[in-house]
Order: structure tokens, then C-alpha cells, then sequence
């Protein structure tokens, strides 16, 4: 590629309307950052780039944008980049979704596109509430969580949108914080190398109806030491500032232990394959939740599946179009009986 995109190619010049300090910021100037490097790494042009979105904060992302992009209706942002990807297969389809528009009513979209593992880059933005239309509880909101719509409280348990994409047979799931904006590159990069349906989770603040929701675990640099496992293919689980902590495997559960510590040492400890077509470690990872677990960040799932729908679909169409004996409308209709009228 002769020429090398810079940041601010991609960046529309639209004013930004999301409130200061929230999360979405982040991801925007993350994604800004790494498209230039998808576009030198997997050489795709400028002009290939399309951003769908539904609706919900999270969704006006298209217009702060400098690529080609469709504002779509709520819930179907998945269902309509599924049909952008499979009439242009050289295309980089990029989806933005957040919590209520993919998993409420667009759930549907969401798990159908995993399954059929249509060739989309899906960043999920999950702020466990309902932004745009002011507070209502959402898929993700925590069990008891008093919103507008729940003053007394959410009766409801919430998704895991990783066990939710993992169980929907996705090939590709990462999860990642939306005040880690290296680590958001560095998972789009991986989510853009992905052939097959991408999803990646950034956990992102809502500072007006949802504020602090993920600071539990994600509130400072230091606490996302202590509190969160950023995981790397091949490489052993560890976290905590001192890289003490790991997680190992006993019987069918995940532990958390001290290396050094009642007799556990670094062999113990999991390395982490990404790579694996069984989903059971990766479910498991997904689902950890603090405070018995580190929340897991980085690329939890990366499995390389041969069959990819938009690919298929292709196959299929080229197949039949060197096997038909029509090449045009004129033979066409001229393809069954004719007659001529006098």
C-alpha cells in the first residue's frame, strides 16, 4: 500500500456529542488508532471500510467516521451487515452496537450472525444500562440494580455476553475496558485478522445513568492489575501487580491461587489457548466474575473455522454461475419456450 493512513483519516470531523467522561469516547480513539494498521497490515483500502450501527449512544459512532457507513434501525444492525458483507465479500464490515440494541431486541440478530459465522467485526459496547433513552434497565444490568424502570431494584439475571457469544458458537470473542485504550487496539487488530464473526466487549462508563458500574474492577490502573487477567495466547494466566497470581484447573472449576503459595508453582498455572475449537475453557473465562475471579480481558476465543457464511455463499454463487448457461437477460429470456406473435 503506497499510501500509510494516519489516525486522523479516518477521523470525520463531525462534533462528538457523547458526554464528557463517557466510555465511548475511548473506543472511538482506539479504533482510530488501529484502523491505520488494519489498513497496512491486511491491505485494505481506505474506500473498503463500512461502520453499520443501530441505535443507542453507542450508535452514532458511524458519524464520527470517515468511512462509508449505514445508521441502521434498532436491534438490526447485525442482520444488515450481514447483507453489506455478503453482496460485497471485499469489504471490512464493522458493526457498532451497544448492550440493549444487540442483546434485547436485537438478540436474535446477534446470536443468529455468530452461528452462521458471517465474516463481521461486532464491537459491543456494554454499559449495562440504557443510555439514549434515559436509564431503563438493560440485558446486562446487574441483578438488583435500581434504574428507572426497576426503582426497586432489577428482578432479572443478566447476560454474559461472552458465554452468550461463546454458546452461540462464535469464533472470535474478546473483552476489553474502555480506560485501556492500548489494549482496545490491540484486540481490533486481532478482531480485524479474525475470518469469521468477531465480537469484541468494551466495557464502557455511562456517567449519567450508570456510573462507575465496572469500577469494582476497573476503576484505576491498579485495580485493574489486582482485579482483571489481560489473556494472551501462549501465554501463562497470570495477573496482580507482581505477577503472582494465576489460574489453574481443579477437577471442573477454575481457582485462583498464589504462585508460591500451598505448593502451587508456575507449572500450575493455565497457558492460554485462544486457539482451541472446544469452547469449555474459553465459556469458563468469559464468565468469571469479580470478586472470586479476575474479570478476563484481551482475546478470549480465536478459533480459525474454515467455514465462514459470506464465504460459502460466494462459493455457491460462482459455482452456479459456471455451471448456468446464462450469461445474460437476452438468454435468459430466450432460456424456456418461445413464440412469436405475427
Amino acid at each position: 500500500m503506497e499510501y500509510k493512513y494516519l489516525p486522523e483519516d479516518f477521523k470525520s470531523g463531525q462534533q462528538v456529542k457523547w458526554c464528557a467522561g463517557c466510555g465511548d469516547h475511548a473506543v472511538l480513539n482506539a479504533v482510530q488508532r488501529a484502523l491505520p494498521e488494519i489498513a497496512e497490515q491486511l491491505e485494505i483500502p481506505h474506500s473498503k471500510f463500512v461502520f453499520v450501527s443501530g441505535i443507542g449512544c453507542s450508535s452514532r459512532f458511524i458519524y464520527y467516521m470517515q468511512t462509508y457507513g449505514f445508521h441502521t434501525i434498532h436491534g438490526r444492525a447485525a442482520a444488515i451487515a450481514t447483507g453489506v458483507k455478503v453482496a460485497r465479500p471485499d469489504l471490512s464490515v464493522w458493526v457498532c452496537s451497544g448492550d440493549g440494541d444487540s442483546l434485547a431486541i436485537g438478540g436474535n440478530h446477534f446470536i443468529h450472525a455468530l452461528r452462521r459465522n458471517v465474516d463481521l467485526n461486532l464491537i459491543l459496547f456494554n454499559n449495562e444500562i440504557y443510555g439514549l433513552t434515559k436509564g431503563q434497565y438493560s440485558p446486562t444490568t446487574k441483578l438488583g440494580t435500581v434504574t428507572k424502570t426497576s426503582p426497586y431494584g432489577t428482578v432479572e439475571h443478566p447476560f454474559n455476553p461472552g458465554e452468550l457469544a461463546i454458546g452461540a458458537k462464535g469464533t472470535f470473542f474478546a473483552r476489553t475496558v474502555d480506560a485501556e485504550v492500548a489494549l482496545t487496539r490491540e484486540v481490533l487488530l486481532a478482531s480485524a485478522r479474525h475470518r469469521g464473526m468477531s465480537v469484541v466487549e468494551a466495557l464502557v462508563n455511562c456517567m449519567i445513568f450508570n456510573n462507575k458500574t465496572h469500577a469494582p474492577f476497573a476503576a484505576d490502573k491498579a485495580t485493574r492489575a489486582e482485579r482483571t487477567i489481560v489473556l494472551k495466547h501462549g501465554e501463562k494466566m497470570l495477573f496482580g501487580a507482581a505477577k503472582d497470581k494465576g489460574l489453574v484447573l481443579e477437577g471442573l472449576r477454575l481457582k485462583v491461587v498464589t504462585v508460591g503459595e500451598d505448593g502451587y508453582t508456575l507449572d500450575d498455572v493455565l497457558t492460554h489457548d485462544a486457539h482451541c475449537e472446544d469452547t469449555t475453557l474459553h465459556g469458563m473465562l468469559a464468565a468469571m466474575k469479580y470478586p472470586e475471579y479476575p474479570v478476563a480481558l484481551g482475546v478470549i476465543r480465536d478459533f480459525a473455522e474454515p467455514c465462514v457464511y459470506d464465504g460459502e455463499v460466494e462459493r455457491q454463487v460462482e459455482e452456479c454461475r459456471q455451471k448456468s448457461r446464462i450469461a445474460s437477460m437476452d438468454d435468459l429470456l430466450n432460456s424456456g419456450e418461445t413464440w412469436t406473435i405475427e
